[in-house]
């Protein structure tokens, strides 16, 4: 059999940063909202260079029978990434000289250069340069084979062009200079007129004066300069022993690792380009030609003057109706299965759980699994104030979760300095499920409520994170939560069987199987057979294969894939009766829900498991069923609006060029505001039921009287 299409990851993702690079292009969102999908965009590629371009470079070190297991060229990836990524480079510096800076100006918004500048501007940024930038740019002269500084990971840099002044054929000498965007703003409001906002970089600003720094010589031209260094850990499966102390150890190590990317100013000439190469020891595939200004991700602090009009109308979170500020969110939940869904609902409904857990006289336990949380996290202060109220408060705290796990182990030790009994993280195994437990003596017996989630527990991202949050006392979920919480804080050792719940490393993998041959099977009969599947990222090829295998039967698939996806739909016999879409919007998409006909008797899950080899085989993950069918429901019309969106929809097929799925006979639907629009609906509808309900026996006492009369 001819090997199924198959997209390699790293292409795909590529695919969807153009997703976001799409959005800075759109001239239909908000100007400043413009700029931070240009961010974005930076901030995903710096990631994706310091981890996964070095993971292929490494790739390409090992010996012949290693490569000989992989199923792709480490060196043609490579090489399709750089050419992809040099041609989105350059639509996004197309992007903003061309279309955003004019916009910024037609807004009385100028992003100013050097040569820009009047006399009072130029006496200003004169001034700013002595008064704040001296202590921090640290010039250095280059000396082949002699002075080679060290670059700082992401940090910006100009490359100087020297001539000597008193030599009359001076050979060209060469410097570098750091932009301390680390140290200050990197833009910086200047004396502008009435009604104007003129800005300049801090690279500018530099540029303007880096002859005070080099007397003796002519500076005949300046190049911003980047270098990502790789920030692997390399801790997945191979170690063991004390973890927390390698975790320590590879964190020192990581601002230091070799590079993975080296990008320069395309303008920058070629003996100087040479010079440098030689200098940091760069080979063809560190080297990436970018516009004249790098870390783009500093947009994210751009100033916005006050023109809110600049920017995406509020979309304030509304109130669960009945979680928000409750002061007993046992009774309601006792009652009935809750579903939150961030950033539409507040997310103060979960910190409001918590809180009140932790004084709560007859609650006895708190358990929680931390992946990520937030800087200044309420839930994690609760759990401190929970021992102080004498609960048995316990937490599992990820620290292999990539670029937090000095924060987690921060919040670790603080946690155990307050009495929380800490587990920390098993070698060779990632915990990235989101569950937390708590335990309530009730008319002298005990009762278990369960929080389970597709995000973090984290009060920041909940702002910006499309994800789904469901608090139980449903006995089946939560007395496999137990199993799991003691899985990870080894009570039991042994294989544990769930029956609900899909767990990462026991029956995730297995039960997804099943669910998919349950359609099969129904679709071979020429019964009516379904999925629908939306991910962040879909890349195990095994499960690939599988949706292959259900559409070739005829099974009707329909995904909502955020990310990478490696499946390719619509291929004749193979893929037809599949079809992709991808939204990328103001909120980042990244709720997991998995629907299966299922002979018409609809299965609902959500998850915090996307289907990647590793969330699939090396990690513990939690998929949890959703019974209440109220809440079903609820599901199925936030699905039915991504499915139905045709303004920020894209259609993911074999090209990758990521049309947008518009329409130019149909209403638009845009789903993350419909989305926003129904859960306000729903919240005015109780409300207006409540103030009925309040006025009625009022109506009735009156007509009574009206009746005596």
């Amino acid at each position: 059999m001819a090997l199924l299409p198959f997209v390699h990851r790293d292409i795909s993702w590529l695919s969807f940063n153009y997703r976001v690079l799409q959005e800075a292009k759109d001239p239909a969102v908000p100007l400043l909202e413009r700029l931070k999908f240009l961010a974005i965009y930076s901030s995903n590629l710096d990631e994706f260079f310091r981890i996964r371009v070095a993971n292929i470079r490494n790739l390409k070190k090992v010996g012949k029978k290693t490569k000989a297991q992989l199923d792709f060229d480490p060196t043609e990836v490579l090489k399709e990434i750089h050419r992809i990524v040099n041609r989105q480079q350059s639509e996004l510096s197309d992007v903003f000289l061309h279309q955003i800076v004019p916009e910024l100006s037609r807004h009385r918004i100028r992003m100013l250069r050097r040569l820009d500048l009047n006399a009072e501007q130029r006496a200003f940024v004169e001034a700013y340069f002595r008064d704040n930038l001296l202590p921090f740019v640290m010039p250095v002269l280059l000396v082949k084979r002699r002075i080679r500084p060290f670059l700082a990971n992401a940090h910006l840099y100009l490359a100087v062009h020297l001539r000597q002044r008193k030599k009359p054929v001076a050979q060209s000498e060469y410097a570098i200079v750091k932009i301390p965007s680390d140290q200050l703003p990197r833009f910086v409001p200047l004396p502008s007129a009435p009604g104007t906002h003129d800005v300049i970089l801090l690279d500018d600003i530099v540029r303007h004066s880096v002859s005070w720094l080099f007397p003796g010589y002519e500076v005949q031209d300046t190049y911003s300069i980047k270098l990502t260094r790789d920030a692997e850990l390399y801790i997945e499966d191979e170690y063991s022993g004390d973890l927390v102390q390698k975790i320590k150890s590879s964190l020192q190590k990581r601002q230091v690792g070799p590079a993975s990317r080296f990008v320069y100013d395309q303008e920058m000439p070629g003996h100087l380009l040479e010079y440098l190469q030689d200098t940091f020891d760069l080979g063809k595939y560190d080297m990436l030609p970018e516009g004249r200004y790098h870390n783009n991700f500093d947009f994210f602090k751009f100033p916005d003057f006050g023109l809110t009009h600049l920017k995406n109308k509020p979309l304030p979170p509304l109130h669960h109706p009945l979680l928000h500020d409750t002061d007993d969110p046992f009774s309601i939940i006792r009652a009935k299965d809750q579903l939150l869904h961030m950033p539409y609902q507040s997310y103060d409904a979960v910190v409001n759980f918590f809180e009140k857990a932790a004084v709560d006289p007859s609650v006895t336990h708190i358990k929680v699994i931390q992946y990520r949380v937030a800087r200044n996290s309420r839930i994690m202060h609760a759990l401190m104030e929970a021992v102080k109220h004498g609960k048995q408060v316990s937490a599992f705290v990820e620290i292999k979760a990539r670029f937090d796990e000095a924060a987690n182990l921060e919040w670790g030790e603080r946690m155990e300095r307050a009495g929380v009994r800490v587990y920390y993280s098993m070698p060779g195994v990632k915990v990235h499920a989101k569950v937390a437990l708590v335990r309530r003596i009730e008319e002298g017996e005990a009762r278990l409520y369960t929080y389970f989630s597709t995000g973090n527990f984290h009060e920041d991202t909940a702002k910006i994170y499309s994800d789904f949050g469901l608090f139980t006392c449903d006995q089946r979920l939560t007395s496999e939560a137990t199993l799991l919480f003691s899985h990870l804080e080894n009570i039991q050792h042994g294989p544990v069987k769930f029956e609900h719940l899909l767990v990462g490393k026991f029956n995730l993998r297995p039960s997804f199987y099943h669910l998919i041959d349950q359609e099969i099977a129904a679709a071979k009969k020429k019964k009516p057979a379904g999925m629908i599947l939306k991910l962040n990222s879909l890349e195990d090829r095994e499960i690939v294969e599988k949706l292959y295998e259900a559409s070739r039967a005829g099974v009707k698939i329909k995904l909502i894939v955020r990310g990478i996806c490696c499946l390719v739909p619509g291929i004749k016999g193979i893929s037809d009766n599949i079809e992709v879409i991808s939204i990328v919007d103001r909120f980042l998409e990244h709720a997991r829900i998995l629907v299966f006909h299922n002979g018409g008797k609809e299965l609902y899950y959500m998850s915090s498991a996307d289907w990647m080899e590793r969330n699939l085989t090396h990690r513990i993950e939690t998929t949890f069923p959703v019974y209440d069918p109220a809440l079903q429901k609820e599901i199925k019309d936030l699905l039915d609006l991504q499915l139905n969106d045709n303004v920020k929809a894209r259609i993911i097929d074999r090209y990758n060029t990521n049309e947008y799925r518009r329409s130019a006979t149909d209403i638009p639907v845009r789903a993350q505001l419909e989305t926003y629009f129904y859960y306000k609906r729903k919240l005015e509808l109780l409300q207006t039921q409540k103030a009925a309900a309040a006025v009625l026996p009022e109506l009735k006492q009156t007509e009574n009287v009206v009746s005596t009369n």
